[in-house]
């Protein structure tokens, strides 16, 4: 086993994060900032204050989770605001040794929360935000549109629509939420559409431990034609998911902090990375919603060494398959880690 790497050492590490969720990634100190500037109800206390916005420590289920996030959507409330919010976030990771870093949106999370935002204004102010980023740093990003599942179809059907109209500035379309009762292969005419039309695809599969799952996973890259899945670790429970997997050279965006405050695995020591890692599943490492968990991706870095046995060697493997893998244009995404 190699020497363990120091706090140090892990958040100077050039890392790839491909899945993290724009619009759960407000910094701390902003969001109560922003909180206060609206006039938003918060708790006095400071302690208070974090656990009425933030998750940090185990939840329920992924549903718990993901009502928690409606609290934070409250802030997200003009363009100047989410123009801020994808500048912070790209500098966030960049401190962290985040070189590549792909972001992703639900438009309608934040539009549903705030009436004056139109998909148009909301993409825009977050295209502004990384731009301006990108020409202050060195980092390579991009936005990838999230589908929440649990919406009408028709619905659905229009961000499809959206982000087709908006290739130029979209990388990829995704599928989130909640899988039981929303399964992969209701939504496979607008994959068919956004494939057709250039755009990548990523999908939210097997995450929780559903009996379903494997078969949402694989339904995911055989319906929707997932080029990666978001999660996936129930995988480990499905050894033909896992050799389609293999075969397909189709990596599971894995975020370990992430699992443990779902309770999709209820320790970081019986999560499967390691075992889906040895089995020659391709695995990167990620971090999710690092606004709502108080995290960075180096966290994730953290717990995998600590728990999972991972050491410099493999943290080297999650990357090269990430930088792979990564939806980014090649010349924009070399120069930005290997430059």
């Amino acid at each position: 086993m190699s020497s363990k790497l120091s706090i140090q050492e892990l958040r100077s590490l050039p890392k790839i994060d491909l899945h993290r969720h724009l619009d759960c990634s407000m910094r701390w100190s902003t969001l109560l900032e922003i909180a206060t500037t609206l006039k938003i109800e918060i708790p006095k206390n400071s302690a208070q204050q974090r656990s009425h916005f933030l998750v940090t420590e185990p939840m329920k289920d992924l549903n718990a989770v993901l009502s928690k996030f409606l609290i934070a959507q409250k802030v997200l409330a003009s363009e100047e605001i989410l123009e801020r919010l994808a500048f912070e976030a790209c500098e966030d990771a960049f401190n962290d040794g985040v070189r590549i870093c792909e972001m992703r949106y639900a438009p309608t999370f934040i539009a549903d929360g705030h009436a004056s935002l139109t998909y148009e204004k909301i993409h825009q102010a977050f295209v502004r935000g990384l731009n301006r980023a990108k020409k202050q740093m060195p980092i390579a990003t991009g936005l990838i549109c999230i589908l929440q599942r649990i919406l009408p179809l028709e619905k659905v059907s229009s961000v499809t629509d959206f982000a087709i109209e908006n290739k130029d500035t979209f990388l990829a379309l995704d599928l989130a939420d909640n899988e039981m009762g929303s399964e992969p292969r209701k939504f496979a005419k607008d994959f068919e559409r956004a494939k057709k039309a250039g755009l990548h695809i990523t999908v939210h599969s097997g995450e929780t431990p559903d009996k379903e799952a494997g078969q949402w996973i694989k339904d995911s890259i055989q319906i929707l034609g997932a080029e990666r899945i978001g999660h996936g670790i129930q995988a480990i429970n499905h050894k033909d998911v896992m050799q389609l997997l293999i075969e397909k050279d189709i990596p599971l965006e894995v975020c370990p902090y992430s699992n443990y405050l779902t309770q999709a695995f209820a320790s970081y020591e019986t999560h499967p990375l390691k075992k889906l890692y040895d089995a020659g599943v391709p695995v990167t490492l990620n971090s999710d919603d690092p606004g709502m968990f108080a995290s960075v991706l180096t966290d994730d870095y953290l717990i995998v060494q600590e728990y999972q046995g991972f050491g410099l060697k493999e943290f080297t493997r999650c990357n090269e398959v990430a930088f792979n893998k990564s939806f980014i244009p090649l010349a924009e995404k070399t120069a930005a880690f290997k430059g």
